[in-house]
């Protein structure tokens, strides 16, 4: 389970209001796929807003991406569900993907009907110039912010090889991430970026169980 919010993530907690039109602009402008959309919520939520501290985003952004679906909108289902609890989890899932869907319907009837003009073509063709360049950035912008040393560099360097030169399975991949910073994080934590202190850790939230059992039915 997640931790409870710091008095920091409280004091700047926004009103459901306010977190619904932010969820609703997001939704309207996430192009680029999961690396833009992810870059634009840590913007927003962290740099921006300041609603959700650096090191809670990354921690549930690890846990997005090794969950079955689209990380992307499973992260911004979490931190919706972090401010405002279940209806902020909803209206940010799904404000996630509604605005975007009636934006690609129009973009696909414009390929479909204008296919053929070179001012809808030349057009299309910006669109892709553009949206690749944002998921550049977005690449750039979280891989500051995630690789802090130099065996998460070297890490991210290996899985880059194995899966654009070698092929190799992707969960075979994640796998061997995981023991190898698993094998370092027991003796050496500071070469992952993490602290070699021990952290307190907040009481497990009451029914707990009882919430697991719910969500996994819905």
């Amino acid at each position: 389970m997640m931790k409870a919010m710091t008095s920091t993530e409280q004091s700047a907690r926004p009103t459901f209001g306010e977190a619904f039109k932010v969820w609703l602009t997001i939704g309207c402008i996430n192009f680029g796929g999961p690396a833009a959309q992810i870059a634009l919520m840590h913007r927003v939520t962290v740099d921006e807003k300041k609603w959700v501290e650096e090191a809670r985003f990354l921690h549930a952004l690890n846990f997005c991406m090794l969950l079955p679906g689209p990380e992307a909108q499973k992260l911004a289902t979490y931190l919706g569900w972090l401010l405002h609890g279940v209806r902020g989890g909803l209206a940010a899932g799904i404000l996630f993907v509604i605005p975007g869907a009636f934006v690609m319907l129009g973009l696909s009837l414009l390929y479909a009907l204008g296919r053929g003009i070179s001012a809808v073509d030349g057009a299309l063709f910006g669109i892709k110039a553009a949206v690749l360049v944002i998921v550049l950035e977005a690449l750039i912008r979280i891989g500051k912010r995630a690789l802090k040393s130099n065996l998460l560099l070297a890490l991210a360097a290996a899985a880059f090889v194995g899966i654009f030169f070698l092929a190799l399975p992707f969960p075979l991949i994640v796998a061997a991430a995981a023991l190898v910073g698993y094998l370092v994080a027991r003796r050496s934590p500071q070469q992952l970026g993490l602290s070699a202190k021990t952290e307190s850790v907040p009481p497990p939230t009451p029914n707990r169980w009882r919430h697991f059992a719910v969500a996994s039915l819905l």
